[in-house]
């Protein structure tokens, strides 16, 4: 929700530009799943590509980076974001969300998930409310003040919790994406120009048959 911008944002812009283009390129090369010396796939092979249907998993920020906030103090979803939503919800790709909220807000992250929930819907407009559902427990929030953002611990809990799956970060500020890839995430930052508002839903299949 950090609306700051980096003195370095034009760089790591460019940064992040041919980083996407890596993974573009090191993604595809990987993402047939071999065969073996008959032309048939094999079955280790087919059974390691089941396990990992559910990979990756792909973690968002909340404030500007999904959900906007109005001047009037409503929210509502940003460009792109509910359709973007929609189409990992149909790929059967598992979302979450790394969002800083006041720690005061509860002793768990379902109980300060919880008020967040409160908090968003009481002003959201739109003509459908937020896809809460698709986030399930994966909605990760500082248990301290000295967890928030951009201190590492909220990532280091996602990766965690990932098992062997790859995970996907997407925020605004150039900031977050920056700590999120120092520890392992696929970093995205939505809202450059010339470049998709969001880390294109392909190259994100494409990542769950890379190898790690």
């Amino acid at each position: 929700m950090n609306r700051s911008v980096s003195k370095g944002s034009v760089r790591m812009g460019l940064a992040l530009g041919t980083a996407l283009v890596s993974t573009v390129l090191c993604a595809a090369a990987s993402a047939a799943v071999p065969a073996n010396a008959s032309g048939v796939t094999g079955t280790a092979s087919v059974a390691r590509a089941d396990a990992e249907r559910a990979c990756p998993i792909v973690y968002f920020d909340l404030g500007e980076t999904l959900v906007h906030t109005a001047e009037e103090g409503s929210t509502g979803y940003q460009p792109g974001a509910a359709s973007y939503l929609r189409a990992l919800r149909e790929r059967h790709i598992r979302v979450g969300l790394i969002t800083n909220v006041p720690s005061s807000w509860g002793a768990t992250d379902a109980e300060r998930a919880a008020r967040l929930k409160k908090e968003v819907d009481a002003t959201w407009q739109g003509p459908a409310p937020f896809a809460w559902q698709d986030f399930g427990d994966r909605i990760l929030t500082p248990r301290t003040e000295a967890e928030r953002k951009p201190a590492p611990t909220l990532w280091q809990r996602a990766k965690a919790d990932s098992g062997r799956c790859r995970v996907v970060y997407q925020a605004e500020t150039a900031e977050e994406v920056t700590v999120a890839s120092s520890l392992g995430f696929v970093p995205y930052q939505v809202g450059r120009p010339h470049l998709p508002a969001f880390l294109p839903v392909q190259l994100v299949e494409l990542l769950g048959h890379r190898p790690r």
